[in-house]
This record gives structure tokens, sequence and C-alpha cells, in this order.
């Protein structure tokens, strides 16, 4: 497994979403699927506090007892666990990030991120309240997520000499695009790692979905969804033929392209079962060539 780096910490280039258990996957779902991503050498987990309703967490440190130490545990604060606990403002960071030590089972947690920015709050005073947590030795980095250019360059330009953004988590798969648009060029300019979630389009991605053939049943998209129309499913269609043409999956596609932009540190993938960690763990080997590249931005075209 490739690893590479969220400021000081270093990572597995797949990573795993933990945004599954809890909600589709009870706790003894989570232990498998937890085993089998450390035996696959998946060792970035990444979760949050309304994960599940708080149970992600939970579950997750609970599966973890003894062997923390072989993960590096991401989590994220500020969505609306329930209407008293929401937002950045530096006393609810302080409850939020105990809160998260607890169930997590731990004395630390490897990157803290802001779930989403917080427009009642100034950044000056979030990054503060995370700054102190890191001088007490509770959070080691701190990242954001749903962040534009514009918010990162207001953090960059509040953070001082304290903690400073490391990363940004934004979605970003070939069939969402957005952060092409300045989000990864600021990233490389300030040296932030970039985070992709729903790096398979919400399963669009995982060729589960055909031209032609029923939807499956269970399945996170189903019809009527936007996801679903003719030229998705067209472009679909037309990067399976490449990658069938290449020895690989539409799954090993989808993983290689995002992992070919040294901007970004782990493609982070949800999973139910342990062998959806299987694949997704070897899913980023295929070494894209230039010319590789340039046909898949013509088949998206």
């Amino acid at each position: 497994m490739e690893r590479r780096r969220i400021g000081s910490l270093e990572v597995s280039l797949v990573g795993l979403g933990c945004n599954n258990f809890g909600r589709r996957v009870d706790e003894a779902g989570t232990k498998r699927v937890v085993d089998a991503a450390i035996a696959a050498g998946v060792d970035f987990f990444d979760t949050a506090d309304i994960y599940g309703g708080t149970k992600s967490e939970e579950f997750l440190g609970s599966v973890l007892k003894g062997r923390r130490h072989q993960v590096v545990l991401a989590t994220k604060f500020g969505m609306e666990v329930d209407p008293d606990r929401k937002g950045a403002h530096p006393v609810y960071i302080r409850q939020a990030a105990e809160d998260s030590l607890r169930r997590l089972q731990t004395d630390h947690i490897d990157l803290y991120q802001l779930h989403t920015p917080d427009p009642t709050v100034p950044i000056a005073d979030t990054l503060g309240a995370l700054d102190e947590l890191v001088q007490a030795g509770k959070v080691r980095e701190i990242g954001c997520s749903n962040f534009s250019v514009a918010q990162l360059r207001e953090a960059e330009a509040a953070a001082g000499s304290g903690a400073r953004f490391v990363s940004v988590q934004n979605e970003y798969s070939l069939f969402r695009r957005d952060p092409e648009e300045g989000v990864l060029a600021e990233c490389e300019r300030q040296g932030l790692a970039f985070l992709p979630f729903f790096p398979l389009a919400s399963g669009l991605l995982t060729g589960k979905y055909r031209k032609g053939h029923a939807i499956p049943e269970g399945t996170r998209i189903q019809a009527g969804s936007a996801w679903l129309t003719e030229a998705n499913l067209d472009k679909v269609e037309g990067l399976i033929r490449f990658a069938e043409s290449k020895g690989h999956s539409l799954l090993e596609l989808a993983f290689s392209w995002l992992a070919s932009k040294p901007v970004i540190a782990s493609v982070i993938a949800g999973a139910t079962r342990p062998e959806q960690v299987d694949a997704n763990s070897t899913a980023a080997d295929w070494k894209l060539a230039p010319e590789e590249l340039a046909e898949i931005d013509r088949i998206m075209a």
C-alpha cells in the first residue's frame, strides 16, 4: 500500500470511510470491515460525530480497543448532532472534541476536521480553539471539509503562529469535478492534502449500474436518481470498455484516476462488507499513463 502525507501524518493511499457504521452496519459488521482493512494495509479511518447518530465513533472505539496504535484516526465536528450540538464556536469545539475522544476510547485524535464552514463564527476563533486542543495533545493535526478557495485563504490568513489546517475534504470524482476549478490548485499552493469524499459517485463508478440493466436492489442509487441519466450511463459504459481494454475494472479506474493526482493523500471509500475493503485496497494500483488520462478525459467530455 502506497503511503502519503497529511501534515505530519502518514496514511495509506486508500482510506476507509466510516459513514456506514451505526447506520447500515452494526458493531459486529463494523469489526469485520475494520479487521479486513487493517489486514489489507488500510490504516486511515475517517469518521464523524454525526455518522450513525454518533454510533460510528462508538463502534470504532469498541472494535479498535487494544489496536488503536495501528490506525490513523480522523473524525469531524460541526454538523448538527442535535439542536444543542453543532457549529464551530470555541466552547462547543471543546465539548465536541471531548465527546469524540470518549466515544472513540482514545486520548488523541490524529486528524480533527471542521465538517462544514460556520458563517456565524470567525474562523480565527475556531482555529484558536483547535490550536488549544493541539497544544494539549488531544489532537495531532486539524483539517476542514466543504471549504471553498476563499475560505481556505481566509483560514490561512487567520492561523498566525497557531495550528493551521493541513487538509481539506471535499467531494471529488470523475462525475463531480468542482475541485478542479480552484481548490486543488489552492491545496498545492498552501501545501494542503486533499481528501476526496464520494470518490465512487455514490456507487455510479462501481460497475453496479449498467445501461439496459435493472437497477440492483438495496443499492444507494435507485430509479429516478439524478445520477442515472442516459448521458451518465453512456459515460459509465465508455469507462468500463476502456478499463477492461487495459485489464482493469471500473472501480480500479475510479480510484487510480484520483490517486494519479499527487495532492490527493488518501482516497476514502466506505464499505459494508470485508470483500469491498479487499477490492478497494488494491484499486489504486493502476499507474495511469498521460495518454490514458487523456482518454479518460475524452470519455467524460
